[in-house]
């Protein structure tokens, strides 16, 4: 499969031709295509199972464009590890669209392991869409492990848009000093035999730092999710909320475990859990109005992940 058929099925081919928009492509561990532009730093090494990148926004610098990644492995069996080291310097900020394209995995394991620090008054919004085969033959890992500085914002969205989950197991560390902000979201819909186990962890050590962990999560068949998320505060006005719903059918199963932690006695930190299964009297609208049982429940279902 040529890059640009990777890039078509994630509708990110037209990005080859605008000079003005930052790309790099990704499949296995060949950079196979980069575009920068003013203010924005990507050096790459090459790796025998993947690829090590460096990425750095000069500081002040905005960048207008929304930057594309797109990461594939084309292969049906693979391993594809990518390293990163994101730098966004003070007062820099820069939106980035990630794909993850798999679209023949049948025994492939993709390894996102990223150090991100954010500057001061600065900002960097991450948002990830995999897009898998049907066979269910992928293991994801993505791993961060953030922090941010004074006046720093931090906004992240983990989203499977088509295929199977697989197995799948995020891993967040974040870190916010004085009036930062972080919002980690994450929506993924799991069936057959997928396994879905999520990890967020935010602290708050920076007075008037924010946080909002949120997930969003849908098992089918004889899927399983795992959620665990967790929000400390041991500053003064620091302010959290941890919010997880998740629906179950079939044989599905869904754990939920919101931890909140505070330590200082001006510090409020909340949380919201939820499990169950769709709501029968949504069901019963949606069938009235001509749908059957089954694509009423995937209405449902896309709702709650929209």
């Amino acid at each position: 499969m040529e890059i640009n058929e990777l890039l078509q099925i994630a509708n990110e081919d037209k990005i080859l031709n605008d000079k003005g928009t930052a790309h790099m492509t990704i499949n296995l561990n060949k950079v196979v295509s980069k575009n920068l532009v003013p203010g924005l730093h990507i050096d790459t090494e090459e790796m025998e199972d993947g690829v090590k990148a460096k990425i750095v926004v000069d500081e002040g610098v905005v960048i207008e464009k929304q930057v594309h990644l797109c990461f594939g492995v084309t292969h049906e069996q693979a391993v594809q590890r990518i390293l990163m080291d994101i730098d966004i310097k003070k007062g820099a900020s820069i939106s980035v669209l990630s794909h993850c394209v798999f679209p023949r995995a049948v025994h492939v394991k993709h390894i996102m392991d990223a150090k991100i620090r954010i500057g001061e008054g600065a900002a960097y919004t991450y948002e990830e869409k995999h897009i898998h085969s049907e066979h269910g033959g992928i293991e994801v890992y993505p791993k961060a492990v953030v922090d941010l500085d004074r006046g720093a914002r931090f906004k992240t969205t983990f989203e499977l848009v088509r295929g199977r989950v697989g197995l799948l197991d995020i891993d967040y560390d974040i870190t916010g000093y004085d009036e930062s902000v972080m919002e980690m979201m994450s929506k993924v819909s799991g069936r057959e035999d997928d396994l879905i186990k999520i990890r967020e962890a935010g602290s708050l050590v920076g007075e008037k730092a924010r946080g909002v962990l949120t997930s969003r999560v849908a098992v089918r068949g004889n899927a399983k999710a795992e959620v665990y998320n967790v929000l400390k505060a041991t500053a003064p006005y620091a302010r959290g909320h941890v919010d997880c719903k998740e629906i179950i059918q079939d044989n599905g199963t869904a754990t939920a475990i919101p931890i909140v932690e505070v330590s200082n006695p001006k510090a409020h930190v909340t949380h919201e859990a939820a499990i169950g299964s769709v709501d029968t009297k949504q069901l019963e609208t949606l069938m009235s109005r001509g749908l059957d049982e089954e694509e009423a429940v995937e209405l449902i279902i896309n709702g709650l992940l929209s």
